[in-house]
């Protein structure tokens, strides 16, 4: 037994020094863990410690009741002696056994955290430099679109100056339209003015005919 905890002690040191550099090994070792807490891997790593322990109580238990009888008696026997040296290297096999394996657990849980936050942190690097892209995008996009506002702004200006011109030109076509109306209106009155003189010129032109016609008349009777 104590050949075997030698084996796995110094396997589990093996397997911590792998794990605490970058090799080749170490990847191996890091996929080897992780098929070993799949399916029944974690009951039967469970089930070993737990043999382990009870193994190791029994045997802090056993130096415990030498002790006691050392005590007891005042001097301890060779036989003894064996035994308390033979449970003591077991119970710090044992304990080395039980350390380096949590050791070797924690070692690997922090490394598939961290490769999972390596993993992580590349997609968001990722995403950041679409992100920036985007941003990139939209900025130029921003600034098309201000100078396509500035243009139809200084448009807008040109527009409302025509405008106003215009508006000016209307104002003054219509001012003058009103006084070519008023102008107008006068002309029919004159017209309409000078016809009616005309009527009675003509009337009192008639009328000097006619007593010409009736004096002419009486002169060759």
């Amino acid at each position: 037994m104590q050949h075997l905890l030698f084996a796995v002690v110094l396997s589990e040191v093996v397997v911590i020094m792998a794990l605490s550099f970058k090799t080749p090994i170490r990847k191996l070792l890091i996929m080897s863990l992780d098929r070993a807490k799949r399916g029944r891997g974690p009951v039967v790593i469970q089930t070993i410690s737990a043999t382990v322990i009870v193994v190791l109580v029994a045997s802090v238990y056993s130096m415990m009741n030498i002790q006691k009888r050392w005590i007891e008696d005042g001097a301890m026997n060779p036989t003894d002696e064996v035994i308390m040296a033979k449970h003591l290297l077991e119970s710090t096999l044992m304990g080395g056994f039980l350390f380096l394996g949590l050791m070797i657990d924690r070692l690997h849980h922090y490394m598939r955290e961290l490769r999972i936050r390596r993993m992580t942190m590349e997609v968001i690097k990722k995403e950041g430099a679409g992100l920036e892209a985007v941003k990139a995008k939209a900025l130029d996009e921003v600034k098309n679109l201000k100078e396509e506002i500035v243009l139809l702004q200084e448009r807008q200006k040109q527009l409302a100056s025509e405008i106003e011109s215009r508006s000016k030109e209307i104002h003054t076509e219509k001012t003058s339209a009103i006084a070519l109306q008023k102008q107008s209106e006068g002309f029919l009155i004159e017209f309409n003015r000078l016809l009616e003189e005309n009527q009675d010129l003509r009337d009192q032109l008639h009328t000097v005919d006619s007593r010409i016609s009736r004096s002419s008349i009486k002169k060759n009777t």
